[in-house]
């Protein structure tokens, strides 16, 4: 299979603000994220806050990227959820409309606790677009199964036709390397943690990688892969310092899905509130995260329209 190489950005979700999903920004997004050297999307995941989507609000999303995505720009689509069946039809929704590849991340219930449940969690899923390559998204903050990831791609290998890696957000850069010299590199290891692409670039092996802060931060993150190629180590730490800063930032108000969000208002594409039960960013803490990136001179680098 193809492996994925730059960074995939995992899009907000744009809401109105009575709360129903608003499609109308996505082409200025989608153009947006192109012209500051993303290579695609991978939406309706966590930053997209894809569990308190409906399914029919999930293939909207989904068709609207499909729509307004540049050409040669990947569109995967997050397809977990706590019932494999719905998992199942929006996998094979998204190879009907034409996606580029789907993944998931385990459920937050009930919480996977064994290698084997995870497989045949990812089995069942990724049959529904055997056409497509499949990735897990491993991500056990969020649901708990901090299982061995080298171990899963042992039970996977063989068994799932289009499995095609993991997009790996945890902070073991160990095991993230063991897994990606696994059978001497056999599947995508997309880096999922943004304030680390640097010492993964190191271990000589990351070449693709999926964020979230590369919404706003995009052309500071792929420009780390950047000099990297480039020969300038100086270039690169300095730029993998500067979006450690921004991450430092969005820490104070909430992370990246709330904080991050409402970043997007401030750099000229407003995608409305987050949904319930997140807390959203109030005025003045608006004001005040504000300041704090201007203090870090975050607006002369963020991304651009």
């Amino acid at each position: 299979m193809e492996k994925i190489k730059g960074l995939i950005d995992a899009p907000f979700t744009p809401f109105r603000p009575n709360g129903a999903i608003h499609l109308e920004p996505i082409p200025a997004y989608a153009a947006m994220l192109r012209k500051n050297g993303l290579r695609g999307v991978f939406i309706n995941g966590s930053s997209g806050e894809g569990y308190l989507l409906t399914e029919e609000e999930r293939m909207e999303l989904a068709e609207a990227w499909m729509a307004a995505a540049p050409e040669g720009f990947k569109v995967i689509v997050h397809v977990g959820s706590t019932c494999v069946r719905q998992s199942f039809r929006l996998a094979e929704h998204a190879q009907r409309i034409g996606a580029w590849g789907i993944g998931a991340m385990a459920p937050p219930f009930p919480k996977v606790g064994r290698v084997e449940e995870l497989v045949k969690y990812c089995e069942e899923i990724a049959a529904g677009a055997p056409n497509l390559p499949f990735y897990f998204y491993h991500i056990p903050a969020f649901n708990g199964a901090y299982l061995p990831m080298v171990e899963f791609l042992a039970a996977v290998d063989g068994r799932i036709p289009n499995f095609a890696g993991i997009k790996y957000t945890f902070e073991s850069l160990y095991e993230y390397n063991q897994c990606r010299l696994y059978k001497n590199g056999k599947f995508d290891m997309l880096h999922g943690q943004d304030e680390t692409i640097l010492p993964c670039l190191a271990m000589g092996g990351a070449r693709g990688g999926i964020g979230g802060t590369t919404n706003y931060n995009g052309r500071e993150l792929v420009g780390i892969i950047e000099a990297w190629e480039a020969g300038d180590l100086e270039l690169a730490r300095e730029r993998q310092n500067f979006s450690q800063a921004v991450i430092n930032v969005i820490c104070n108000y909430r992370g990246n899905i709330v904080g991050g969000k409402r970043i997007m208002k401030l750099i000229g594409l407003d995608l409305g509130p987050n949904r319930t039960p997140f807390r959203n960013i109030t005025p003045d803490e608006e004001e005040a995260m504000k300041r704090e990136l201007e203090a870090i001179d975050f607006f002369s680098r963020c991304n651009r329209f």
